[in-house]
């Protein structure tokens, strides 16, 4: 076998191996998101969660995020958004705002943001639980 036919040989060995595992992730993103479509958030009362600042995260490849949480007066007095591992769901990161002046999780999710409005949802409600211990 010629040299030039074993160099394409293995460039051509490489390009598979490269797409079979960016298949295998691609499957591993949906199967995550339609998971997170179906995983409950928890009815969190403010109420019980003492004055304080908690931290919480959650990560579902591939988003994940870290809040920190502060609790005064039986409401939520802000939500800081300290990392947020996004891809394309950047949009999701005006989230914290809105549960801020809902004083709830159940917020609607931001459109074609969905995946990191559900992963930056399920990091408050950790941070939030932590509270409520």
């Amino acid at each position: 076998m010629s040299r030039m036919k074993k160099i394409a040989l293995v460039f051509l060995s490489l390009i598979i191996v490269l797409a079979l595992v960016l298949a295998g992730a691609i499957k591993r993103i949906e199967s995550n998101m339609e998971a997170m479509k179906t995983l409950p958030l928890e009815r969190i009362d403010i109420a019980s969660v003492e004055d304080g600042t908690y931290t919480g995260s959650f990560s579902s490849f591939p988003v994940s995020a870290e809040v920190r949480v502060t609790v005064e007066g039986q409401a939520i007095r802000e939500i800081e958004l300290v990392k947020h591992n996004h891809g394309q769901g950047g949009a999701a990161e005006v989230l914290p705002g809105h549960v801020v002046n809902a004083q709830s999780l159940d917020v609607d999710v931001i459109s074609e943001a969905t995946y990191s409005s559900l992963v930056i949802l399920k990091a408050i409600e950790d941070a939030l639980m932590l509270g409520d211990l």
